[in-house]
């Protein structure tokens, strides 16, 4: 694939990210084996992929509205605690309905 066909979601993954999404499609998506290649429990693996999935969801949002999708990165990377990103958001789109947007 040329790089111009790269998706968004895509482009906006770490490096780390597309070695990990390689890994399991070159075990068939097999955590288990994932697992056994990172050294590391199942679980370990599992959260791993379920990062990787809200990272890939939060890149779909940033067309829709940048600002919580960037809280929502902060939050995923926890660089911003769950409670405080959820706040931000809800008081964001108070003043979003409020202004007649």
């Amino acid at each position: 694939m040329a790089i111009e066909l790269v998706p968004d979601w895509m482009s906006n993954l770490e490096e780390e990210d597309v070695a990990f999404i390689k890994k399991f499609i070159l075990a068939s998506g097999s955590l288990k084996e994932v697992a056994a290649q990172y050294g590391v429990t199942y679980p370990t693996v599992r959260l791993r992929l379920d990062r990787l999935i809200q990272k890939i969801r939060i890149g779909e949002d940033v067309a829709a509205d940048p600002y919580i999708a960037t809280i929502k990165r902060l939050a995923v990377n926890e660089r911003l605690d769950f409670d405080t990103a959820k706040l931000l958001i809800q008081e964001y789109k108070k003043t979003r309905s409020g202004s007649g947007m």
